[in-house]
């Protein structure tokens, strides 16, 4: 693609990756087949091809994001499955956050909309206000027929509703502590205790805990380790998730001058991207460039490391096929396709592959709150592809998936690691307690 950036805004080095990134692509549209927005709405601004034009005219001209910009960007799911199909190289991970972070800085949302971003930002980062939230959510369920009325926000605070679980998990059985020992330890690591996802399934880490320690892996968790800044980094909120990126890497950092660390593992695939990321976002901190490299080569998904490690012969017997949703954050984000599903075979279970795997469920993390009639639409072509494979029970690695498709699959939607762990000597889930 030719651009025609000044000299000047290219001593700019955000502009300079920008122009690159705009430069490599060549208009193919191969994009477009596999982009969710574009299948859905048919409309050339809400494919990847046309939000490139769209943020490259922004960028070039130098000028504040306006409403029709702001409008098709913020469709976007940041799926990435642009990027799998891309014969280019496009990077379009990194221009699309550029666009979100210069649509903040530079335009001016409406109130309501204002409002719900700051309140989004304000509660999933942090677990105890994202506790009382969700309580809060349960008591005002009976209001949701009357939000109706109130159009758009309505429709957002609906969505709200209607993912908030009615019941909370009981808190993890591990609470966070500085180290979980091993006998005979083969690795050390430190398991990324989350925000969100240690609200709304605390299990997902209790398994990953259980499995390691028996396979002789001691776990580090910093009870001072907080949100990895995914979630703020998409709603463009640049400032508040380098304050958080940087948090971690200064504790994770202290962690490995402490005892070194084999590898910093993720088990929710929506971190681990931005997390393996954080090398990119810190390159021009000169004080955090080194550190944040560091981070980023140390972070795993949990399959990525199960993967490296001799597992032993399976002990559950009985065991469901599956159904592998690969989160849009793990095939594309990570590039990471194959392997959980030979991990699940190697564990005993029959692995099904759902139609139309590389399109996303609709969740893309705060997504489903903010564009919740495409978000639903989405949810119900995964539900209806999950269910052509007649499985009995849904694995997949990333918490965001498992709340949107979870409501409406009908059968257990367990983390891959949480299926791994039954396998393997742990305690059957109670999702799954009538597998006998």
């Amino acid at each position: 693609m030719q651009t025609h950036f000044s000299l000047e805004q290219l001593a700019d080095p955000r502009l300079a990756v920008s122009e690159a990134i705009l430069r490599k692509c060549v208009h193919c549209g191969f994009c477009t087949a596999t982009c969710p927005t574009f299948t859905l709405l048919g409309d050339e601004l809400d494919s990847p091809r046309g939000r490139i034009y769209l943020i490259k005219e922004m960028l070039e001209n130098g000028r504040p994001a306006d409403s029709e910009t702001v409008k098709h960007i913020d469709r976007c799911l940041s799926c990435l499955s642009c990027m799998t199909t891309c014969p280019s190289g496009v990077n379009y991970m990194h221009l699309v956050d550029e666009a979100r972070t210069r649509i903040e800085e530079t335009y001016k949302r409406p109130l309501a909309d204002r409002a719900l971003r700051a309140l989004l930002g304000f509660v999933l980062p942090y677990p105890d206000r994202f506790r009382l939230a969700l309580r809060g959510a349960a008591l005002a369920a009976p209001l949701a027929p009357l939000l109706a009325k109130f159009g758009q926000t309505g429709d957002r605070l609906n969505a709200m509703l209607r993912l908030a679980p009615r019941f909370l998990p009981k808190r993890t059985g591990f609470p966070q502590a500085s180290v979980r020992p091993a006998q005979k330890p083969i690795a050390r690591v430190a398991i990324l205790a989350g925000c969100a996802q240690k609200v709304l399934r605390p299990a997902i880490n209790d398994a990953a805990i259980r499995l390691l320690t028996r396979l002789g892996v001691e776990i580090v968790q910093p009870p001072e380790e907080g949100c990895c800044g995914a979630l703020v980094h998409h709603l463009g909120q640049e400032h508040e998730a380098l304050a958080q990126a940087k948090h971690n890497i200064d504790v994770w950092t202290a962690e490995i001058d402490r005892g070194s660390l084999d590898a910093i593992l993720i088990t929710t695939s929506g971190c681990g991207t931005v997390i393996k990321d954080y090398g990119f976002m810190f390159r021009l901190d000169a004080a955090y460039a080194a550190k944040a490299a560091k981070i980023s080569e140390l972070a795993k998904d949990i399959t990525e490391f199960l993967g490296g490690l001799k597992l032993p012969a399976p002990l559950a017997a009985q065991k469901p096929a599956l159904a592998y949703h690969s989160a849009c954050s793990m095939q594309h984000g990570q590039k990471i396709t194959s392997l959980p599903k030979e991990l699940l075979k190697a564990a005993g279970f029959e692995v099904r592959d759902i139609p139309e795997g590389h399109l996303c469920c609709g969740s893309a993390g705060t997504y489903n709150i903010l564009q919740p009639k495409i978000a639903e639409q989405l949810r119900a072509r995964k539900i209806e592809n999950i269910l052509k494979t007649a499985p009995g029970g849904i694995a997949t690695g990333n918490i965001g998936c498992m709340t949107q498709i979870g409501a409406g699959a009908g059968v257990p939607v367990l983390h891959t690691v949480e299926w791994l762990d039954y396998a393997y000597g742990g305690p059957k889930p109670a999702e799954i307690a009538a597998i006998r």
